[in-house]
């Protein structure tokens, strides 16, 4: 686990988003949903708009339940980072994010364990050992660049801190 803070000004998430239920483990089958009801040219589409960091296709968690109850409701957004003056054709969502403080976590390990469990990695070990909390703002999850046979991935996850 690679872990960086990064100071990010203002940017774009944009993608298609869906209201959906939090699952705590194993594959959300409502995201599942959303992202599977679109076809593969739009995804390309869509990586082809991303112009900054956090760069490729994103899996974007927002107005998540302070508790992460779960069951609780959440906005997931599934799409690409853009510039602010960056031109957004139509029928996408936009959220948009203040620029700030974040910390990224870049893992490497089996397809797709490794990102599934990293956030659980990341509340036991980096933020008990840092002095930072979370803070408002969507959690992003960079899509994993795979090896040829898809057994291992590494990927980023990003999210918003300030200083405890």
């Amino acid at each position: 686990m690679d872990t960086r803070i990064v100071d990010h000004p203002e940017f774009r998430l944009v993608g298609h988003a869906a209201r959906v239920r939090l699952v705590h483990h194993g594959i959300n089958p409502h995201i599942q949903r959303h992202i599977t009801a679109r076809p593969t040219e739009e995804y390309l589409r869509l990586k082809a708009l991303g112009n900054t960091e956090p760069s490729g296709l994103l899996a974007v968690s927002d107005d998540l339940d302070p508790d992460y109850a779960e069951g609780s409701e959440l906005t997931y957004l599934h799409g690409v980072a853009v510039s602010p003056g960056t031109p957004v054709p139509g029928g996408l969502d936009i959220i948009e994010v203040s620029a700030g403080r974040w910390v990224v976590i870049r893992t490497t390990g089996p397809h797709p364990q490794t990102l599934q469990n990293a956030w659980s990695t990341v509340a036991a070990a980096w933020f008990l050992s840092n002095p930072w909390r979370l803070r408002p703002g969507p959690e992003i999850v960079a899509a994993p660049e795979s090896t040829n046979d898809f057994t291992t991935a590494t990927g980023e996850i990003w999210l918003p801190v300030e200083p405890a």
